[in-house]
């Protein structure tokens, strides 16, 4: 079977696509979506129980939906849960809401087009004679598609250091996936544990050791040693950011910025002006500017962009400030096992000077990775038959302005979408859902005028 749409991705991409489809496909139109996450739509971001992990975008701003934001507001009252529109709601709950809504579309059974939810993984990508990709599932399955549209996010990022050489007993110690809170069971409650990164999934991380009882010393290790920073609880209104007043360079930016920080009562406000615009001046910026940007200054922008709840804070700042936890700027050079220990050897940033942690527990949050299609064997594939190509500053797909893959030097009649973290390369600011929510409906309405085309006798 041939279908009308093709969506590729399990996670909140994939369902922010497909409830938009639903919407706006006519009756006739097919739409198979491949994903291989028994929680379709939650992914790992909205599949944690734990109350303690909370968004970090207010309620009032997390809709599925761009023309309706006060949605997931509403369904919070519905729901009897007692938050304003400025409160962080949970991911668990966030996560219900989404599948609340994916399920309401799809019992619209006499108005909707037709969906297919196939479980499984794509691993390969052929063209089909009549105009469509097919792809082959890891079960054998073929399934082809007029129009596909790639929600695959990015890949975890892998521990920056060889481990093959070290004992089967060490590398039990050695949690890869942090999500996977089973590992918690076997940490001791006075166990040093050291955390690789130093960012949201650290202090989720830390937080929920803390409620399973963990007692002992925390070291947290990455290259620069920064942790996020929190909302207020009062937060000042935003102030206006024109772009078109910003010079197009790095540096010129950030003084112009700094100046405007400096002459409003909090930071917080600058950068919530900046927020709705930051795609417009990605644009404007050069590509040597972005690059310059990626390198020097991402980390900074990420703790003061991507901040935390401010309640959650209270409850992991009381642990840095009384020595539970240090954060340690450094570069790994090589991992041992001492004595039924984890012995870290690390670079101080900034100095020639070497120094050890010796612990129980190694848990890699180094967080998502912007690998670009690399983690990616059905994009590698696809970019080595050369149907997409990887855009100049490898954080993904190569696309236009309208999400439409662009760059492959192999001509397909199949349109090919890219919706999220994939598409940076052009939009940069397209991994939080005040902006996916955006980019999935304009995918779904241009396709779905294509399928209606195409449906027309």
């Amino acid at each position: 079977m041939i279908y009308d749409v093709v969506v590729v991705g399990s996670g909140f991409s994939a369902i922010a696509v497909t409830c938009n489809l639903l919407e706006l496909l006519p009756r006739e139109a097919r739409v198979a979506v491949i994903g291989d996450d028994p929680g379709f739509g939650r992914g790992t971001a909205y599949r944690s129980e734990l109350y303690l992990h909370r968004l970090n975008v207010p309620a009032g701003r997390m809709s599925l939906f761009a023309d309706r934001p006060n949605d997931f507001s509403e369904w919070l009252k519905t729901r009897n849960i007692p938050l304003s529109t400025g409160d962080f709601a949970s991911r668990s709950d966030y996560g219900l809401y989404l599948r609340d809504n994916l399920a309401s579309l799809l019992r619209k059974r006499n108005e909707r087009c037709g969906v297919d939810f196939i479980r499984a993984k794509a691993t390969g990508c052929v063209e089909q004679y009549n105009g469509s990709l097919a792809f082959q599932l890891h079960n054998g399955d073929q399934i082809a598609g007029r129009s596909i549209i790639f929600c695959l996010g990015v890949g975890s990022a892998d521990l920056p250091i060889d481990t093959s050489a070290l004992p089967a007993s060490a590398k039990s110690r050695i949690v890869e996936n942090p999500w996977r809170l089973s590992w918690m069971n076997r940490v001791g409650r006075q166990d040093h544990v050291c955390i690789l990164g130093s960012g949201l999934t650290m202090i989720d991380q830390v937080l929920s050791l803390r409620t399973h009882g963990h007692r002992g010393p925390i070291t947290v290790l990455s290259r620069r040693g920064l942790a996020p920073l929190p909302h207020l609880a009062q937060p000042a209104p935003a102030v206006k950011v024109d772009v078109d007043a910003l010079p197009p360079s790095i540096s010129g930016i950030l003084r112009q910025l700094r100046r405007q920080a400096a002459s409003v009562s909090d930071w917080r406000s600058v950068m919530d002006g900046l927020r709705p615009v930051t795609q417009k001046l990605w644009k404007k910026l050069p590509l040597t500017e972005r690059s310059r940007f990626l390198r020097h200054a991402l980390p900074w922008w990420n703790i003061h962009r991507h901040r935390v709840a401010p309640d959650v804070f209270a409850m992991f700042d009381p642990l840095v400030k009384d020595g539970t936890l240090r954060i340690q700027a450094g570069y790994i050079k090589d991992l041992t096992a001492s004595d039924g220990d984890l012995v870290i050897r690390y670079r101080k940033r900034g100095t020639p000077v070497e120094e050890d942690v010796q612990c129980r527990w190694l848990i890699n949050c180094t967080g998502m990775e912007r690998a670009g299609i690399k983690h990616s064997p059905l994009l590698k594939e696809m970019a080595a038959q050369q149907f997409i190509t990887a855009d100049p500053l490898g954080l993904g797909v190569q696309v236009d302005d309208q999400s439409r893959a662009t760059g492959g030097a192999r001509t397909s009649r199949a349109d090919i979408f890219v919706v999220g973290a994939l598409a940076a390369g052009q939009f940069w600011e397209i991994t939080a859902v005040p902006d996916i929510r955006v980019q999935a409906r304009q995918v779904a309405e241009t396709v779905a005028q294509m399928t209606v085309t195409t449906l027309d006798p």
